[in-house]
């Protein structure tokens, strides 16, 4: 069985800095492929969504598929969305 593709895409940003990194809201990053374009600090809070998205879970709250979650820069607070993208 093959792996889902996952697709990364910042939703929205809610601090009052700019991101350091330069992300802006609708840049989208695929996780295999382009995950060293996307800040460290957000991949090391997505990587467990990825995981659990990958291997068939999901998150409570979530739509079956997505993960939202937030960078953990309180400066800039980009909020992200973990979908899997369907072939």
């Amino acid at each position: 069985m093959r792996r889902p593709r996952i697709r990364i895409t910042l939703i929205e940003r809610k601090g009052e800095r700019p991101c350091h990194r330069g992300h802006r809201v609708g840049d989208s990053f695929d996780f295999d492929t382009e995950r060293g374009k996307l800040c460290p600090m957000a991949m090391h809070v997505a990587f467990p969504f990825v995981d659990i998205l990958r291997y068939g879970g999901s998150i409570p709250g979530q739509p079956k598929g997505c993960a939202t979650f937030c960078c953990p820069d309180a400066d800039t607070i980009n909020v992200f969305r973990a979908e899997i993208v369907e072939e």
